[in-house]
């Protein structure tokens, strides 16, 4: 669902074009090869990681601090630790929120031009700590999400 979220909320921003083609053909391809050298099993390993939210290795953290309150009303916390270097700086998440446009590369030069808008917020010191709290603070629970109340018509 989370791979799919961008076709079925906003279908028309869903390029079909040749890079489109190219990335499918290439993420094709890696599955194949690792299947190859490595077995069918490995497929299955890849599909139930997505299915589990990464399991629990520090990059996972980014998922709880994007969609979890753990501080007041606050949905969603960036990082800016050194992590983003392997998460394609997936930590800047409140920039992406603003500039959904802007590529992972560029996601620290929006925080650097904009420090008031985002030296203020509240922020996720570490990925494997918000994994930690997830797990042992009582307090936070699948529940601890924001529930938006629909659009009426």
């Amino acid at each position: 669902a989370y791979a799919l979220r961008p076709v079925m909320v906003k279908p028309d921003l869903v390029t079909n074009d040749r890079w489109m083609a190219l990335n499918y053909a290439v993420q094709f391809s890696f599955d194949g090869l690792m299947a190859y050298w490595l077995g069918p099993q490995v497929v299955l390993y890849f599909l139930l990681s997505t299915f589990f939210a990464g399991s629990i290795h520090p990059t996972a953290g980014h998922f709880i601090a994007e969609h979890y309150v753990f501080e007041g009303e606050t949905e969603t916390y960036s990082y800016y630790g050194p992590l983003n270097r392997l998460a394609y700086n997936v930590g800047y998440h409140n920039e992406h929120h603003d500039f959904p446009n802007i590529p992972w590369s560029n996601l620290p030069k929006v925080r650097e031009m904009a420090p008031e808008y985002y030296n203020n917020l509240p922020q996720c010191a570490s990925w494997t700590g918000v994994i930690w709290r997830y797990i042992f603070d009582d307090s936070i629970s699948p529940f601890s999400r924001v529930k938006r109340e629909g659009k009426k018509a």
